[in-house]
């Protein structure tokens, strides 16, 4: 019998724990309906390459980044119900940014259906992975929207091609016109805080927003961030998006890997990309949603089981 053990964090199965999020109770039943064998176990990072060693089943790790023929790796993929579950990692270390984007391939009819309907969802709802202020925030237009994260947490602070303060030094001395800047919500380190105020004595053309990240969006000609899933919410809004860091999202972007990549960038006129389609590519055929009645047969098939 085929079995596929879920190594998930210890604060779900623990006494007043939450339990299985949505997608993994509605995947263990289909699973289960389908004669597999399920095993739920606590995620221990440092055993988990040997415990994979002790048995032949696939193995699910939540959040993981565990390159193993009989490892997949599983987390909500920038805006939920979409869920990455892939054999290299999640998110920005997924093998989605290794793939190429068959633009050419993708049928427009079904394409912009699915573009549609997420951007009502989204932009239309101005709703984003972080709670946004219910008010409009009207900062005219602005030549580029750059919008902060947090380095001090281990996996964007890797994954930078250029810091935050590269990035935004880079935007300012480059671009004439207005640029606005959002600080990371979760970020309230003060050393940000005083950056940002040293940076608006030094450019007068530049200033700082806790507006709603549609508005934001909406206002400005491009939009620039390390690797934030603003830049997800960016292509829904058919703006021209410039990440300074390793992304799974990449393929309709411009990437700066250094500040002279940044600038010669800057200087060049945006052009837009088939965003419908790589939204579609992305979420609809790389990604699984929790709601896919196919669902446990897409995982079957991603584990080499269908």
């Amino acid at each position: 019998m085929t079995q596929i053990v879920f190594h998930v964090p210890r604060s779900w199965l623990s006494f007043g724990g939450k339990g299985l999020q949505p997608f993994y109770l509605r995947l263990t039943d289909g699973l289960q309906a389908r004669g597999v064998r399920i095993e739920v176990e606590v995620l221990d990072r440092d055993t988990l390459p040997a415990r994979v060693e002790e048995d032949d089943a696939i193995h699910v790790v939540h959040h993981g980044r565990f390159a193993h023929p009989r490892v997949r790796n599983a987390d909500v993929a920038y805006i939920y119900p979409f869920w990455n579950f892939d054999a290299q990692g999640i998110r920005a270390f997924s093998s989605i940014a290794q793939k190429a984007f068959p633009q050419d391939d993708i049928d427009p009819e079904i394409a912009r259906p699915f573009f549609r309907r997420l951007r009502q969802r989204m932009v239309g709802g101005r709703t984003s992975r972080y709670a946004q202020p219910d008010e409009t925030t009207d900062v005219g237009k602005v030549a580029a929207a750059v919008f902060l994260q947090s380095e001090g947490h281990r996996v964007v602070g890797e994954t930078c091609y250029l810091d935050r303060w590269e990035m935004l030094d880079g935007v300012c001395a480059t671009i004439d016109g207005p640029v606005v800047v959002k600080p990371h919500p979760r970020d309230l380190d003060p050393a940000t805080v005083q950056g940002l105020r040293d940076r608006l004595e030094s450019y007068p053309h530049m200033s700082v927003s806790d507006g709603n990240i549609h508005d934001l969006i909406a206002s400005a000609d491009r939009v620039v961030t390390i690797n934030s899933a603003v830049g997800i919410e960016a292509y829904l809004h058919r703006k021209p998006v410039l990440l300074c860091g390793q992304s799974d999202f990449h393929h309709v972007a411009d990437v700066a890997r250094s500040v002279e990549d940044l600038t010669q960038t800057l200087m060049r006129a945006p052009r837009k990309r088939a965003y419908d389609k790589f939204i579609w590519w992305y979420f609809g055929d790389q990604c699984l949603s929790s709601v896919d009645a196919d669902l446990a047969d897409r995982v079957l098939a991603r584990c080499g089981l269908g």
